[in-house]
């Protein structure tokens, strides 16, 4: 009989992964910007910026879980009519606080283990996609990593916040690859389980303890990725979506 580790990667052709939280550790990475957005408070004398930031927060997960088509625009205006200022202005803290600030603190955020993971896929000949809420080839880059297909929500063709589960359809549809041959690495069962599950895919979560829905791992150095990382090169195949 196959232990779990092992099944789990049989006939897989596609392994997609989230990026926040399941790439790197986000405490490790919010407490280094807490830090940084204090010395922006005590430096500005205003406390405005975190204030936009935390609405910002909580109206992201408001409109994941009612999945609005101009989620993109939302995001903005529903913050701003919360904190009674500019759309324009939440854009510029979320593109200064979000997007570019945290870059400079990925590298040191990255989990232990992710790199060989990733080297052992591509010797296995499996292709490697990443399913962000926000850009991520900015953010692949900075922590080493390389994806075969990378895919926001903030995507025209998307437009969607899992656990709606259009971003995925859309690497599946760019891979070639039925849900069946796919596999979901994520950080949350609310949102990578669910969206994995509304397309046939089966998950694993990064989780501090065991949970019926699906297999969970603590550590990228955990046994479940001991096949992976024994991989050997398969002769003959080459990854999805590469070009000959």
């Amino acid at each position: 009989m196959k232990d779990a580790s092992t099944s789990i990667w049989d006939n897989r052709e596609l392994v997609i992964f989230d990026v926040d939280g399941t790439l790197y550790s986000q405490p490790r990475l919010r407490a280094r910007m807490a830090m940084s957005l204090l010395a922006e408070a005590i430096r500005s004398g205003s406390f405005e910026t975190m204030r936009i930031l935390r609405q910002y927060r909580l109206h992201r997960e408001i409109l994941a879980d009612a999945s609005p088509g101009d989620f993109v625009e939302r995001q903005f205006t529903d913050t701003a009519a919360a904190c009674t200022c500019s759309r324009d202005s939440v854009q510029e803290i979320v593109a200064e606080w979000i997007e570019r600030q945290p870059l400079r603190h990925l590298a040191a955020c990255r989990y232990a283990g992710l790199e060989a993971v990733f080297e052992g896929l591509r010797r296995s000949g499996r292709a490697i996609a990443v399913l962000s809420d926000y850009a991520a080839h900015q953010k692949l880059g900075v922590l080493g990593l390389q994806a075969d297909f990378i895919v926001s929500a903030t995507d025209e063709d998307v437009q969607s916040l899992k656990p709606d589960p259009k971003g995925l359809q859309k690497i599946l549809r760019l891979a070639g690859v039925s849900s069946g041959r796919a596999l979901m690495v994520g950080d949350r069962f609310d949102r990578d389980w669910t969206a994995a599950s509304r397309v046939g895919m089966d998950t694993i979560i990064r989780c501090s303890r065991a949970d019926q829905r699906c297999v969970t791992f603590r550590s990228y150095h955990d046994a479940l990725f001991a096949p992976v990382l024994r991989s050997s090169p398969v002769a003959g195949r080459m990854p999805v979506g590469a070009k000959s």
